[in-house]
């Protein structure tokens, strides 16, 4: 699961450092329920569907603030040789008081630190988005 995470966080990191307007993702239901998180959190914009020469691929618009990104950074903390679990008494730690975005993988589904936090579970940490 992990290699397909750091794939898209790579993709997006590299298309906002180019100032890139939009990326194309590999088509599969972990990128495309990442995508759907990071646009309820508002640092992207849209996302589509396209079909690329018989493969599906997702068509990810990043978000701007006038000129800049709001995407600044990204930062794997999962890895497939190291996976860092979080329960929900730790979520606000790695939170650190809003200046960025935790996104866990948790029995409920990938979600927000916020959302986590409001549900009340613990999970996966994949990144930290900011």
């Amino acid at each position: 699961m992990n290699h397909k995470v750091s794939d898209f966080i790579i993709r997006l990191k590299n298309a906002t450092l180019a100032r890139r307007r939009k990326v194309l993702v590999p088509y599969c239901n972990i990128n495309k329920k990442l995508i759907q998180v990071l646009v309820k959190e508002g640092y992207l914009e849209s996302v589509n569907e396209k079909d690329t020469n018989g493969n599906k691929v997702l068509e990810v618009e990043i978000k701007y603030d006038r000129r800049y990104p709001v995407l600044t950074d990204v930062a794997i903390v999962s890895k497939p040789s190291l996976r860092i679990y979080a329960p929900v008494s730790k979520i606000p730690n790695i939170q650190r008081r809003g200046r960025h975005t935790v996104i866990l993988s948790t029995s409920k589904g990938i979600m927000s630190g916020r959302k986590a936090l409001k549900e009340g579970v613990g999970g996966e940490v994949l990144f930290k988005i900011w």
